[in-house]
């Protein structure tokens, strides 16, 4: 692995933990008046002539530019509404017409609720299920199973569950013309962060990942850090994957707790107050257990 990705992928992990501990430190549905407070730190970046990734707080947001209208992907936190849509105004006229959401954490659908009834938010059934079970706003009104196609001006995008991972409703947006594929946190970072009490698995992040890569696609925008490759994502599968080996072997050897906790510190920087421990670590040790 070059330096240059090496330097990408650090500042990606560290995006991302920023993002989660704004997340937990505000609730998942309204934000209290601290957070609605807080000021936008977003940079828009253009990816192709009619596709723009929004990165900064939260999820990075991505949206495709029709002639009939904007497809957006994600939404950040609540106080960010105003930025993305101010940024989305500096590109076109054209209205958001779909929001898509990669899954149901408030840093991926924190602004739901702040676009009008014209708009479509579509999710998987789980991720829904886990907005309203999170008493969150702006649950979507349409869902999907397995996969659903949004056709706006003569574009296409496709929308694919293809397993748990992150949480169990995990989904990844594909733009079939533009070779693109958003993934939402089934990648961000170098190493993943398991929302076991978002029905997330270790065990089933890599067959996600490895069903995911069978689509038609050059470039990549993670849940979190920069836009990057399809290579990137087998990196991040086999650092998944290494990770469930290793804490399963060491699992069978009948280490302790602290034992495992240090081997994920040292070689994967989960951090001792981290998120990852937090809502990972010990739901990784019950599933590998089993």
């Amino acid at each position: 692995m070059s330096r240059t990705l090496l330097v990408r992928l650090s500042a990606g992990a560290i995006a991302l933990g920023c993002a989660w501990v704004a997340y937990t430190q505000a609730p998942q549905g309204k934000q209290d008046g601290k957070q609605q407070a807080k000021q936008a730190n977003n940079k828009l970046n253009k990816v192709t002539d009619d596709l723009y990734e929004i990165e900064g707080d939260g999820g990075n947001v991505a949206f495709y530019i029709t002639n009939e209208g904007v497809i957006v992907v994600d939404d950040k936190f609540e106080y960010d509404f105003n930025d993305i849509m101010a940024k989305i105004k500096s590109v076109t006229s054209q209205p958001v017409k779909y929001v898509l959401n990669t899954h149901h954490h408030g840093d991926h659908t924190g602004s739901n609720a702040q676009f009008p009834a014209t708009t479509e938010i579509i999710s998987t059934a789980n991720a829904r299920k886990n907005i309203i079970d999170g008493k969150q706003t702006g649950a979507p009104r349409v869902v999907f199973t397995d996969e659903t196609d949004v056709f706006l001006g003569g574009k296409q995008v496709q929308m694919r569950y293809f397993g748990r991972g992150h949480t169990n409703g995990d989904a990844m947006v594909y733009f079939p013309a533009l070779r693109l594929l958003h993934t939402g946190d089934l990648v961000a970072g170098t190493s993943p962060l398991i929302d076991y009490g978002g029905g997330g698995s270790l065990k089933e992040w890599a067959a996600t990942l490895d069903a995911a890569m069978k689509l038609d696609f050059d470039t990549v925008i993670p849940g979190h850090g920069p836009v990057g490759k399809k290579a990137d994502i087998l990196t991040y599968r086999n650092n998944v994957e290494r990770l469930r080996m290793e804490v399963t072997g060491m699992l069978r050897q009948n280490k302790s707790r602290d034992e495992i906790a240090k081997v994920v510190q040292d070689k994967y920087g989960w951090a001792p107050t981290g998120l990852q421990f937090q809502r990972g670590f010990d739901g990784m040790l019950a599933e590998l257990k089993r």
